[in-house]
């Protein structure tokens, strides 16, 4: 199987007495095929989030309202 051909989906899900519950229904073509499943709790999918943009707060500048940019003159041409 190439590459390309994999599915890669972020469902959310609620354990309950050892039982993953999933938020949606998979679609039908999922119907008989074995599936690897990684778990993160949301908290802490949260939580990486507001670091992340505590982070770019914190490394954010308004530009001026004339501003703009010029590659050649990024690149020195």
């Amino acid at each position: 199987m190439a590459y390309s051909e994999f599915m890669y989906k972020v469902l959310q899900a609620t354990c309950e007495n050892g039982n993953l519950i999933l938020k949606e229904k998979l679609s039908s073509e999922m119907e008989g095929k074995t599936l690897k499943v990684i778990i993160v709790e949301t908290d802490e999918l949260e939580a990486k989030k507001e670091r992340f943009f505590s982070i770019l707060d914190r490394h954010s500048f308004a530009l001026p309202a004339n501003y703009q940019f010029d590659r050649e003159e990024l690149h020195g041409r």
